[in-house]
């Protein structure tokens, strides 16, 4: 009865078709009304925001429907895999909010088991081993126009192909001298159903099995046996798994064992991105990146370390949706998940990231006010904080113009501004270089009535400007980050072309000498901050200094498209 009644709730909740299939099957009590989903990932390399996607499906799926989901590694090739990459899963897992509890598992777990089925198709005149090397399979294989050949090796008989294959897991031969294919159909369609191989020699230690096997099973013929061994319910997959299919019912037919129904959705195609593993391992290797957890790179990694948060990245998830068909998403999309939920809880602070040095020359000289400012206006139960104001300040650069343009309301010679949370100010003098013309230190007067932003004449400005007290400020380093490339899908813009090619190699500026509040000193990494009117910053995890990393800027363009898409609905 629990089980019903929360399909009676999950019906108020924005549908998709997975979550359709589900609710038809458990109406139908198939599986015994359980949901029973698993998270496969690889561990040849860091999570990235697509795996993201994946985990918050199955897991999420699990949690709606008061089911089970598997935490389980594909780890079927000892060539590319690390413990490395095993640790770092299970930590972006952790970080994205979801508990795999006693559920862990290795393909390696199955690996006797497997090495069984295998016999057992044998036995069944379904699988034999073939002695053709890679090249002659791929062209006995066909094309899409062309039917395959039989291999000269697929009459072998059952005794040659068990001793054969017996032979294989002992080490009597070399890396491709044989391989175990299954027995379907050579003329079929479906090139994934023309005998495809599913055992092949691999003479690697494995990092749980260690020199136990030199044979390792083909990711088709293990998936589906693991998800049955498992008791999965739904095997979602991404949808370039769609013509495998038939490759996955195959095997658990043969073999006569429980049949989970796999279900494919279109895999995540970020813009401005590469979402291949081989791709970003590639940056990785050739140095285009500091490592896998490089702000810039798109690995759940790489977003925590720049300050993005579990709770973006499940809103992310949830307005992109579970669709049937490929499409790029803009990484605009992603940037305004995490500006809300930062908005909602990033304190504000003030930091100069090129400081030009100010000096308000009738204020006193050894004067030093606390002046109040709100932590964070979104959500006033985080209070306020004291910030140190003196008669020396720093602000940015970019603030003052000798020679201001039309329309600029920042500082300029006899302009007068307002400094956040302080007082007014007005410039009175520009001190230059003698030398190169660089301004270099500006002296102003301030009104001591117009702290608060208020005067006794009631005159306003139109200018706001942030600002850092000199002696009590704190040297930081700052990194700017950009999109890693310059177009907008660097895998398609030229089928002949490198994706490397399209690399931004201004992808990330660093400023050394910014100053920040002095309540910043001690910062712990991962703490993240809006810094006024430059955007959202994060502590990184660099020791011995104080650094921080560009989360995102505050512009935001999909905030502006949303607003248009309502503007447009409601007139």
């Amino acid at each position: 009865m629990e089980k019903k009644d929360s399909i009676k709730l999950n019906k108020a909740k924005p549908q998709n078709f997975i979550k359709n299939i589900i609710e038809k099957d458990l109406s139908m009590n198939k599986n015994d009304e359980r949901v029973h989903t698993r998270f496969p990932p690889e561990p040849n390399g860091y999570l990235h925001i697509g795996h993201a996607k994946s985990i918050c499906l199955n897991f999420g799926l699990a949690s709606e429907y008061k089911g089970l989901c598997n935490l389980r590694f594909d780890d079927t090739n000892p060539t590319k895999e690390e413990v490395e990459y095993i640790e770092s899963i299970k930590l972006d897992i952790r970080w994205l909010g979801f508990n795999w509890g006693d559920r862990l598992f290795y393909a390696s777990d199955y690996f006797d088991k497997l090495y069984e089925y295998a016999n057992q198709l044998i036995k069944s005149k379904k699988a034999y081993v073939c002695s053709l090397s890679t090249g002659e399979i791929k062209e006995y294989r066909g094309t899409l126009t062309q039917p395959g050949r039989n291999s000269p090796y697929r009459s072998r008989s059952v005794k040659e192909n068990l001793g054969l294959f017996k032979r294989m897991r002992a080490g009597e031969f070399k890396e491709g001298e044989h391989v175990l294919r299954a027995k379907i159909d050579m003329e079929s369609p479906n090139l994934n159903m023309r005998d495809p191989v599913i055992y092949r020699i691999i003479h690697e230690s494995h990092h749980r099995t260690g020199n136990k096997w030199c044979i390792y099973p083909m990711y088709d013929f293990a998936h589906c046996l693991e998800d049955s061994i498992e008791r999965i319910t739904h095997s979602i997959c991404t949808l370039e798994f769609e013509d495998h299919r038939p490759l996955y019912d195959w095997f658990l037919e043969q073999l006569n064992l429980f049949h989970p129904q796999q279900i494919e959705f279109a895999r995540l195609n970020l813009s401005y991105t590469v979402l291949s593993k081989r791709k970003l391992l590639e940056l990785v290797k050739y140095g285009y990146v500091t490592g896998w957890d490089d702000p810039r790179m798109p690995t759940i990694a790489g977003f925590r370390r720049r300050g993005y948060t579990p709770e973006s990245i499940h809103d992310f998830s949830e307005r992109i949706g579970v669709a049937k068909r490929d499409s790029l998403v803009d990484v605009a999309l992603l940037e305004h998940c995490v500006r809300e939920d930062l908005n909602k809880r990033a304190m504000r602070v003030m930091a100069v990231l090129r400081p030009l040095r100010l000096i308000i020359d009738n204020y006193p000289e050894h004067k030093v006010e606390e002046i109040e400012a709100v932590n964070n206006p979104e959500d006033i139960s985080m209070g306020t904080r004291k910030i140190p104001f003196s008669r020396v300040l720093y602000i940015e650069q970019e603030d003052f113009r000798e020679n201001p343009p039309k329309k600029y309301f920042r500082l300029f010679p006899g302009q007068e501004v307002r400094l956040k949370h302080a007082y007014y100010i007005k410039c009175e003098k520009v001190i230059k270089d003698e030398k190169t013309g660089e301004v270099k230190e500006l002296h102003c007067t301030y009104d001591p009535e117009s702290r608060g932003g208020g005067t006794a004449d009631g005159r306003k400005v139109r200018g706001t400007l942030h600002w850092v007290s000199a002696a009590h400020s704190v040297k930081a380093e700052v990194n700017l980050y950009d999109r890693l490339f310059i177009k907008e899908n660097p895998v398609d813009c030229d089928k002949n072309s490198d994706f490397k090619e399209y690399i931004n190699h201004n992808s990330v500026e660093t400023l050394k000498s910014c100053m920040v509040e002095p309540g910043l000193a001690n910062a712990v990494p991962g703490s993240r901050f809006q810094f006024l009117r430059h955007g959202y910053f994060c502590v990184d995890s660099s020791k011995g200094k104080l650094v921080f990393n560009r989360t995102v800027q505050l512009r935001d363009t999909w905030a502006k498209i949303e607003k248009s898409i309502k503007d447009r609905k409601g007139s």
